[in-house]
């Protein structure tokens, strides 16, 4: 059951970064064919307190019904209007190492609601390849290709040392959500949204709880 959704309240940023999770497991409940899902399943299939999940789901106005849960298929694309995945959005991917040819080969951010449009490299020996359909153009396009494509989302896939520079063209292009790859941190203008994905860092993360784990698992077989 949905309230009016002009009663829903600004969603919060951690129940933003939660929508996509929920998302993915009420589309794998809906190819498999359940109509219905508890809040204690939806929950659980997504590592969170179904009280927290009920309180993210208040935000879109959704609250369930008593006994039967929620409609998987009605959540799901609330969820995808919140998330304003009714419509494609363009993106351009900066930096076509080995990183900009697997994002932009990917074929899943087509299902998902993102079309890559534009691909850019300074490098003269790959300007004029195509990855997936599209042509990689020398970054100074940037500017060019915005206006005639109409980029909603920029990708740097670039090295650090390029990764402001790159910022500075899409942000002057209009482009004012940016996804960073590059290990960098940016500066932006007040109003643009910048999400970084750093992988060495999430790496060693990993590697935190995997040496922790090994040191646990010496000392158990060493107290018995």
């Amino acid at each position: 059951m949905s309230a009016d959704p002009t009663l829903r309240r600004e969603i919060p940023d951690a129940t933003v970064a939660r929508l996509p999770e929920y998302l993915r497991t009420l589309t794998t409940l809906a190819e498999e064919g359940v109509a219905s899902v508890s809040s204690e399943e939806l929950a659980a299939s997504v590592g969170v307190r179904s009280a927290q999940l009920r309180k993210d789901l208040s935000h879109l106005g959704s609250y369930g019904v008593r006994g039967v849960g929620y409609e998987v298929e009605t959540l799901a694309l609330e969820i995808t209007r919140a998330l304003g995945l009714t419509q494609d959005w363009p993106v351009a991917i900066v930096g076509m190492g080995n990183l900009g040819h697997a994002l932009a080969s990917y074929s899943g951010f087509v299902t998902k609601g993102f079309h890559i449009v534009a691909l850019f490299d300074d490098d003269p020996a790959l300007i004029g390849q195509q990855v997936g359909g599209v042509t990689i153009r020398p970054s100074g396009d940037i500017t060019e290709c915005a206006d005639e494509l109409g980029i909603a989302i920029g990708v740097i896939a670039t090295p650090a040392s390029a990764a402001q520079t790159v910022c500075d063209a899409l942000v002057k292009s209009g482009v004012q959500a940016i996804l960073n790859f590059a290990p960098s941190l940016l500066s932006v203008p007040t109003g643009i949204d910048v999400r970084r994905v750093d992988l060495s860092t999430e790496l060693q993360i990993l590697a935190f709880h995997a040496q922790r784990k090994a040191g646990l698992s010496a000392r158990e077989v060493a107290q018995r």
